[in-house]
């Protein structure tokens, strides 16, 4: 367990899944949290939860596609929290399609929410760690962004944008003690591949294979993940930036 107190984290996507796993294991191990997602219902209803287990949570709607949104957000974490101590982006939009088969509304909805998000929240919320001279943001790629992915191309490249973008604020952050990683989940059991699976044929049978494939024998679950952020987000990861880490049971490995 790492040690997270007097920490504040801001988990985006977190109504349900891994930005739920995340939000509830930074609590877990001190952290201040405030839950932001879309769907206002879930964080309210999980950040009561999270207070009730004696850590102090603030749910928040907010959509990390509008940038006023994420400001007005920024605005009233920096008044209640004084500003945020650990961002994690990982709100993120996915359909499995072939390529040829979309266009530039569903590009478009995967860029607004993949990239773009991750651009406005860093832009509102890196300023407050600057301020403190401390922070670490932690951003959720993929492992299709690292090898790429059959019907993910336009997400596997917002998510391969968020690594290069990442690697490059590390750089740019690191004279503020600010540490920037990219964790990289490989299918993970979530709501989200549930709904892809319902919706597309070829996502089925890509998902319904990955027990055989991947060497640990399972998927991920959202804990998983989690537990690499936390890492991350700990002093055990302070000497650590720009660097991308797999979470994946082994189905990508680096060279």
């Amino acid at each position: 367990m790492f040690e997270l107190s007097g920490k504040v984290a801001l988990v985006t996507g977190a109504g349900r899944g891994i930005g739920l796993a995340i939000a509830q294991t930074l609590a877990r191990q001190g952290a201040s949290v405030v839950l932001a997602d879309l769907d206002e219902r879930a964080v309210l209803e999980e950040a009561k939860r999270i207070e009730e287990g004696g850590a102090r949570a603030l749910g928040l709607q907010m959509d990390v596609a509008d940038l006023q949104a994420v400001r007005a957000a920024g605005e009233r974490v920096e008044k209640e929290f004084g500003g945020v101590d650990i961002l994690v982006n990982n709100a993120g939009f996915d359909r499995i399609l072939p390529f040829l088969e979309t266009g530039p509304d569903f590009w478009e909805k995967i860029i607004q929410v993949n990239f773009k998000g991750l651009l406005h929240c860093a832009h509102v919320f890196l300023p407050q760690m600057v301020k403190k001279n401390k922070g670490k943001l932690i951003a959720i790629s993929s492992d299709a962004a690292r090898v790429g992915s059959t019907g993910e191309s336009v997400y596997a490249g917002t998510k391969a944008g968020a690594i290069a973008f990442c690697k490059t604020l590390a750089r740019e952050l690191a004279r503020n003690d600010i540490q920037v990683n990219i964790v990289c989940p490989g299918p993970t059991e979530t709501q989200l591949i549930d709904d892809m699976s319902k919706e597309s044929e070829m996502a089925k049978k890509v998902f319904s294979s990955m027990e055989r494939i991947i060497p640990l024998r399972r998927m991920a679950k959202p804990q998983d993940i989690a537990n690499a952020v936390a890492f991350f987000a700990s002093s055990e990861a302070d000497y650590i930036t720009g660097q991308v880490l797999s979470v994946s049971g082994g189905l990508t490995m680096a060279g």
